[in-house]
């Protein structure tokens, strides 16, 4: 059941929440400032989603016949998302805009696998990938609320 433009679509989904876990990562542990606490425990939950839907993505790719990328050069290689050092350094608000931006990076990719996985008529990834750009939209209006944009 190998579609290979399905399997390379979920592979840069792979790839990308890998680069994504690690950024998430990075603003766990170097936010600062007066919502230390709030926005130390919003990043972990980020980065605890991002490791369940990789592991979906990556199951599913596997269940289709693909390979799913899992190493950190394969990550990088073929992510959507770029590794910024210096975002170390962001202000709390910068690094919750930073995700804003990534949220929708990985929502511009979602919608790239949706289509193809309904064009391919695999309906199992197609669901899946839509609850996942579903709950992006969602993060991306509850990080706009926090820094009290309106959309």
């Amino acid at each position: 059941m190998e579609n290979k433009d399905v399997n390379n679509v979920l592979n840069k989904i792979v790839a990308s929440h890998g680069v994504f876990y690690v950024r998430l990562h990075q603003f766990h542990w170097f936010i600062k400032g007066s919502h230390f606490f709030t926005l130390h425990e919003k990043f972990e939950e980020l980065y605890d989603d991002v490791t369940a839907n990789m592991d979906l993505v990556a199951e599913r790719l596997l269940a289709l016949g693909g390979q799913p990328y899992a190493t950190l050069n394969e990550f990088l290689e073929h992510s959507v998302l770029e590794e910024r050092v210096e975002d170390r350094d962001l202000s709390q608000d910068k690094m919750v805009q930073a995700v804003i931006t990534d949220l929708r990076s990985m929502g511009n990719l979602l919608d790239e696998g949706i289509t193809l996985t309904d064009e391919a008529k695999d309906f199992p990834s197609n669901d899946m990938l839509i609850a996942m750009k579903e709950e992006a939209e969602k993060q991306i209006w509850m990080l706009n609320a926090y820094l009290g944009n309106v959309i």
